[in-house]
């Protein structure tokens, strides 16, 4: 067994998409980098498993993409709902016009090696229980493994320790449940469409007594005779989720049993409360960052992390000489603050009891409005993009910036 490295140039603490993404980055840039985690790996994830073109366009960065196409392809959402199902290619443009699916046990293990690989040296089985701080700079990240404690002295810090993150609440991390977040849970159920080359969303999700709840269930093709299945709720401070997420998914997956060819019993449930859309304060001092999932980077209008967690572990990097306290809230708020104001404003339009039932139907009988609701709940608008559509997008999150109590990140 490899000693433990008492300090390190770079230390990140969560090895999950983000933290091993900051990881590969900074090792490859030619840093010292140690990428610690609480778990052994291979470990699972709450996770609904799917790789939109977003994440898909940042596997490919990192030289991953033989790798994914090794595992599903998909070419878009299928969504069902009203008494209507619609096909809706991925909108490509500047991203890859392919997603894909791949386990969360098998995503991060696979991500985590290729971040030691790239020359980082993992530590396993280490939680982060406090750090030494001065002069607002952090020093060092005290863990504990077997029922010992050991410090790691580091220059530089970068906290992705997931949606609890409890090294980001030690140096001051705040979670604002004022905004939109969700409740959500995923199973794994045999399939005879574990092949399908669509993943589906259902956006008509109704609770055991047949009332419809603000928010949507997933099948997602995972190839090898499976599918993630799972629900997800929304729900604000005013509007909490008063519905228990594994029986919702429970009678999601009966529901969808003869559809889509469900076999036998739903395996290994787990649940999670999904901060989103930028919903915290405290994500930078002088010399360490929040990123990912620690840093409320999830897309408040389809639960998805893994390609902002991907995106903020290749972003850190860049600014790591700066001063972080300053740099990086200001360069979240340049890339997601606009889209994830306007999109935290429609979750939470959509929390509203009578919302869904009334305006779903009126889309779900367009294509060209299903098309133009996947572009921006999967903010798939990037920079590069100048059509019209991109432009709405961006003017609606400018005004809505604008009008927030409590824009993103502060």
């Amino acid at each position: 067994m490899t000693s433990t490295p008492e300090r390190t140039d770079v230390l990140v603490v969560g090895a999950g998409p983000a933290g091993s993404a900051a990881a590969a980055w900074a090792a490859r840039a030619g840093r010292d980098v140690v990428l610690a985690d609480a778990a052994v790996f291979p470990r699972d994830k709450t996770c609904g498993d799917g790789l939109t073109p977003r994440a898909i366009a940042e596997l490919q960065r990192l030289g991953l993409e033989d790798w994914v196409r090794g595992h599903t392809v998909n070419q878009g959402l299928r969504a069902h709902g009203f008494g209507q199902t619609l096909e809706l290619p991925w909108p490509g443009g500047s991203l890859p016009s392919w997603g894909s699916a791949v386990a969360r046990t098998e995503l991060d293990d696979h991500l985590r090696t290729t971040a030691l690989k790239s020359g980082a040296v993992g530590v396993e089985g280490a939680k982060a229980v406090d750090a030494r701080v001065e002069g607002g700079r952090v020093r060092g990240v005290t863990f504990r493994r077997d029922g010992e404690t050991f410090e790691i002295e580091c220059s530089r810090l970068v906290v992705a320790d997931g949606v609890r993150s409890g090294l980001g609440k030690v140096l001051g991390r705040k979670w604002h449940k004022d905004t939109v977040y969700a409740v959500a849970g995923r199973c794994y159920v045999d399939s005879d469409m574990a092949d399908d080359p669509w993943i589906s969303s259902h956006l008509e999700l109704r609770d055991e007594a047949g009332s419809i709840v603000s928010g949507y269930g997933w099948i997602f093709p995972l190839g090898g005779g499976q599918v993630n299945v799972g629900a997800g709720t929304l729900a604000t401070t005013k509007r909490p989720a008063d519905v228990a997420i594994k029986p919702l998914m429970a009678n999601y997956v009966e529901e969808r049993r003869a559809d889509f060819g469900l076999r036998g019993e739903a395996r290994m449930p787990t649940s999670a409360l999904l901060p989103m859309g930028g919903a915290v304060s405290g994500v930078a001092g002088p010399n360490w960052a929040l990123i990912g999932d620690a840093a409320a980077c999830v897309n408040p209008l389809n639960g998805e992390g893994i390609d902002y967690g991907l995106e903020t572990g290749r972003f850190v990097v860049d600014v790591l000489d700066t001063d972080l306290s300053v740099t990086w809230p200001a360069l979240l708020r340049e890339h997601y603050g606009e889209a994830f104001s306007i999109a935290r404003r429609l979750a939470g339009i959509a929390t509203a009891p009578r919302v869904v039932p009334a305006l779903g139907p009126i889309g779900m009988r367009s294509d060209w409005a299903m098309t133009l609701a996947l572009r921006w709940m999967g903010n798939f608008v990037t920079d590069e993009d100048r059509d019209r559509a991109a432009r709405v997008w961006r003017w609606a999150g400018r005004r809505s910036v604008g009008l927030d109590a409590r824009p993103p990140f502060t």
